[in-house]
């Protein structure tokens, strides 16, 4: 081949004009004429041959050195390419062997500068790649099924050899991303060609979707094989605080951790672990949403077939607290059978706040069979029944009139509840406080923790209930005390304590209170009490009637100077109002409402018939008044009102510890 920088270097102004002597100009046409390619190829082979850069070509091997080796391609000069482009496991190079190349850089005119010797670079390495590739392509397509081995971890993801490197991005390594995808190196893998770009000679692969559509198609072919209660192998793919996930081949299932055992544990890797193949059974299909319970536990023997057997009720049995809860402990007779024993069934008589106050995790205690419940797996337990009940004694300990000396234990809106013993209290209600006071809540007598002497009024060991007396304590005042010291027309001083708008009460003494009705404050007609008298003033008032009975006292400021022969003009004027607005007969002064005006009766004989003669002009004072000593009424006149004993008989026995404390609280 001509060396073209060679001929450069020999060219000469004064040499061509030399020729150009020698040479007639009829010589030099005819040189110009003359086609040499034809005269020296005259059957083309060997003459110059029209390349473009990156294109592949065949050449002949003409020298081999030790850097390089010189393949010549049909061009005007040849080519070099680097002796490192053979791989040791590949035939080294040998003079005349041919090879494909790629053509990288042209020679110009000048010669290229980088290439003092004048020839063009080639690559036999980058042909082989790209001869490669078209093979490939060739064979493949997007969709396709590919084997290869990952060579190596680049950014996001792996390089996998095919023939050709191809891209497998990390999201696409497995179903769920692994920890490190540097693992999957060395490894030979199946993926699905997901893109092809030509132009940039790039493939992407997939192995998760090859493994989403075989798991599709197991998953199709296991749900339609898949039936309740069968005993099916799997492998454990995952594990979490509430159980562990099984591979089934195809499908996950779950195993729940209240069905790997019968005995209670912890966590689920006390009983599995990773990659663990183990038979489990089917326990639920949910065939809409793919989703399978599965059990451990129904495989082996259950302990709660023979449970009714070994553990009959009311037996008391010895057993482990395995755990406390707020409502209760959980108690293990043996592996597999636990029991609950509520709050409520530890003690007889502790108020217990929380189970740890009697037991702890690991206590070994005895407990009472309450009941049994098979088919859910549940016992209910006791420990106060393995005690004897203190309210089996309570009757012939606490006799009905007995004296007993107690601690206030707690206040409530109805009474106090007064601590006998440890666990045995009994109800003083407001009504039994006192004889003539009208107590509207326990803190106006009594405190917590206040030590006191009461009365046993009644015993209820059923619905374990004790009613004690304060008032009780001593004579009833209105037996004969009171009679004898007030007396009707007796003029006495008291203090006003109360105003209502059907009368005023005065305070006659300590406890003791009388009524002073609003037809009784004044000779003209009161419309509002508080018009003619305010709480605290003193006043002189005469006493009407006593009712021993209903206890109460009637009194009146308006007749207080009345003389005789007044009080029995007003007798004689009632007696004519009520006859004539009744109709009926006449009412003796005796039966007429004295201290409460022509309202109605205060003090009615047994022979006296029942109307209600009440005037005109005072119709409603009765219903009035009658309302009035359940909101406003003295202690003394209404020592026992229905609506305060209600909540004796109904509420304060029926309180629980729990309510009691409720109670307490609010």
């Amino acid at each position: 081949m001509v060396n073209r920088n060679l001929i450069h270097s020999l060219e000469d102004d004064a040499i061509e004009l030399e020729m150009g002597e020698l040479f007639s100009t009829t010589a030099q046409e005819d040189l110009e004429e003359l086609n040499l390619t034809e005269l020296y190829y005259p059957d083309g082979v060997g003459a110059e041959q029209k390349y473009e850069l990156n294109e592949i070509v065949e050449g002949k091997i003409v020298r081999v050195d030790s850097d390089h080796v010189v393949v010549d391609v049909g061009f005007k000069s040849e080519g070099t390419i680097p002796r490192n482009e053979w791989e040791e496991h590949e035939d080294q190079p040998e003079v005349g062997q041919s090879i494909k190349v790629l053509i990288e850089d042209l020679e110009d005119e000048q010669g290229r500068a980088d290439d003092p010797s004048g020839l063009i670079a080639v690559s036999k390495r980058k042909a082989d790649h790209i001869i490669h590739w078209i093979d490939v392509i060739s064979k493949v397509a997007e969709g396709d099924i590919v084997t290869g081995t990952c060579t190596r971890k680049i950014k996001g993801g792996l390089l996998v050899d095919i023939g050709v490197p191809v891209f497998l991005p990390a999201s696409q390594v497995d179903i769920r991303r692994p920890g490190d995808i540097g693992d999957y190196i060395g490894r030979v893998v199946q993926c699905e060609v997901l893109k092809i770009d030509e132009l940039r000679r790039n493939i992407v692969v997939s192995r998760r979707s090859l493994i989403e559509k075989e798991r599709t198609y197991a998953q199709q072919k296991l749900m339609a094989e898949l039936e309740t209660g069968q005993i099916r192998k799997g492998i454990v793919k995952n594990i979490a605080d509430f159980g562990a996930f099984v591979d089934l081949g195809g499908i996950d299932g779950l195993l729940h951790i209240t069905d790997m055992s019968h005995t209670r544990i912890s966590h689920p890797s006390q009983m599995v672990s990773m990659d663990q193949e183990l038979d489990v059974m089917v326990l639920n299909i949910d065939r809409e949403k793919i989703k399978i319970a599965l059990g451990l536990k129904q495989l082996l023997p259950n302990p709660w077939d023979q449970v009714e057997e070994k553990y009959p009720i009311a037996s008391v049995q010895t057993g482990e607290v395995v755990n406390v809860m707020n409502y209760g402990a959980f108690v293990k007779l043996e592996p597999g059978i636990e029991g609950l024993v509520h709050i409520s069934e530890m003690s007889w008589v502790k108020r217990v706040n929380h189970p740890s106050e009697l037991v702890n995790i690991g206590d070994e205690i005895q407990v009472s069979v309450l009941g049994i419940d098979k088919s859910g797996e549940q016992m209910s337990l006791g420990m106060k029944q393995t005690q004897d009940n203190p309210w089996d004694k309570v009757e012939g300990k606490y006799p009905i009139g007995k004296e007993i000396s107690g601690r206030v234990r707690n206040l409530t809106n109805y009474g106090a509840f007064i601590e006998l013993e440890e666990g045995i209290d009994g109800l003083l209600h407001v009504s039994d406080m006192s004889w003539t006071r009208k107590i509207s809540h326990p803190n106006e007598v009594l405190e917590k923790g206040q030590e006191l002497t009461c009365r046993i009024l009644a015993v209820d060991t059923d619905r374990r209930r004790i009613a004690l007396g304060l008032k009780q304590m001593n004579e009833d005042p209105w037996t004969s005390d009171i009679p004898q010291r007030y007396s009707p027309g007796q003029k006495i001083t008291g203090k006003v304590t109360k105003i209502t708008n059907f009368g005023v009460f005065v305070g006659l003494e300590n406890g003791l209170e009388g009524l002073l009705h609003i037809s009784e404050l004044a000779e003209h007609k009161v419309e509002n009490p508080e018009d003619v008298v305010k709480v605290g003033d003193e006043l002189e008032v005469k006493v009407l009637r006593v009712d021993t009975e209903e206890r109460k006292i009637g009194l009146s400021r308006r007749r207080v100077d009345w003389t005789a022969e007044e009080e029995a003009a007003e007798a004689k004027k009632e007696a004519a109002e009520v006859s004539g607005t009744a109709g009926g007969p006449n009412i003796a002064q005796a039966d007429l409402k004295g201290g409460l005006g022509g309202g109605g009766l205060l003090i009615q004989s047994p022979d006296a018939p029942a109307t209600e003669a009440a005037a005109p002009a005072e119709a409603a004072a009765p219903a009035t008044e009658e309302a009035a000593p359940a909101e406003d009424a003295a202690p003394a006149e209404e020592a026992t009102p229905a609506a305060e004993e209600t909540p004796a008989a109904e509420e304060a026995p029926a309180e629980t510890p729990a309510e009691e404390e409720k109670s307490e609280e609010g």
